[in-house]
């Protein structure tokens, strides 16, 4: 009689728990605990599971639930181990795939601007970067474009119509960036050396804007391929998403003055706008 009694507690106790635990997997995030979450990441820029547990004193596996729901509604963006928030810079070693989820709109944003001012029949010389990507996808509608590029996945990226030839410059390359690192300059088929290539329009994606440190970006190898791009461009757009704005990274890429139009996805500093103003540089924005 012990033994079918204890059997049917256990049973019982198993059934309660598989209960709870799919009442708790289909039932929506209370509205409390998600803002709370939400708004512990955004203020933090980056968390761990660990310290969200300790946090919001529950249990690991709902704060992964949590962070997988509120992932799925654009609130942060769930990484191994932990969340981060949308508006975050990423670290240098961040994957392509976290990078292109950042800031997303706003670098959508950016490349519809950015892309307004590539001309048909004409030569365009683009770095490295997911805000890069956005720029080749709004490309659709133009005719004839000649691209030279450091950028990996700007082939995959870029509307084959509006294309007339795509180069990729050869070099070293950087898996996590997705580009390759290396002299500008085509081999010559003559062995005379390297021949000298120009472009229309330079489109140069930073790490970094200042009025103190200009353009910058966090690797030297990375600085000396952009600067050589800009001194081969006839037109020079410089552009960078709200979150690089203030920013001084490491290697200067060049000062303010040096682009013709500076691009964002929002107003920069009251400081920063009269200073661009001041050097000639076109600011560009959604709203301007």
């Amino acid at each position: 009689m012990f033994h079918c009694v204890h059997l049917r507690i256990v049973v019982f106790m198993k059934l309660k728990v598989a209960t709870v635990e799919t009442v708790s997997k289909g039932r929506p995030l209370p509205a409390g605990r998600k803002a709370e979450l939400a708004g512990y990441v955004s203020a933090a820029g980056q968390v761990t599971v660990p310290e969200l547990v300790k946090y919001l004193k529950v249990s690991a596996d709902t704060i992964r639930r949590d962070l997988d729901q509120l992932d799925k509604e654009g609130l942060l963006i769930r990484t191994h181990g932990g969340a981060m928030s949308p508006s975050s810079a990423p670290r240098v070693d961040a994957s392509m795939g976290l990078r292109r989820r950042l800031q997303a709109e706003g670098k959508e944003k950016i490349g519809v601007l950015a892309a307004s001012l590539v001309e048909n029949d004409s030569v365009l010389m683009i770095n490295a970067g997911t805000t890069a990507l956005a720029v080749a996808r709004n490309l659709q509608g133009h005719k004839g474009i000649t691209i030279a590029t450091n950028n990996l996945m700007i082939p995959a990226e870029a509307p084959a119509s509006a294309i007339r030839s795509l180069y990729v410059f050869g070099g070293g390359v950087n898996i996590t960036a997705q580009a390759t690192i290396g002299p500008i300059a085509f081999p010559s088929t003559l062995g005379l050396g390297g021949l000298e290539i120009q472009c229309d329009l330079a489109i140069i994606v930073v790490g970094g804007v200042s009025i103190a440190a200009g353009y910058s970006t966090g690797n030297l190898h990375e600085a000396a391929m952009m600067n050589e791009m800009l001194s081969r461009a006839a037109r020079v757009a410089v552009v960078a998403d709200s979150t690089k704005i203030g920013r001084r990274l490491f290697a200067q890429v060049a000062e303010l003055g040096r682009a013709d139009y500076f691009v964002t996805n929002a107003m920069p500093s009251p400081d920063l706008v009269k200073e661009l103003d001041k050097r000639g540089v076109i600011l560009m924005t959604p709203d301007s």
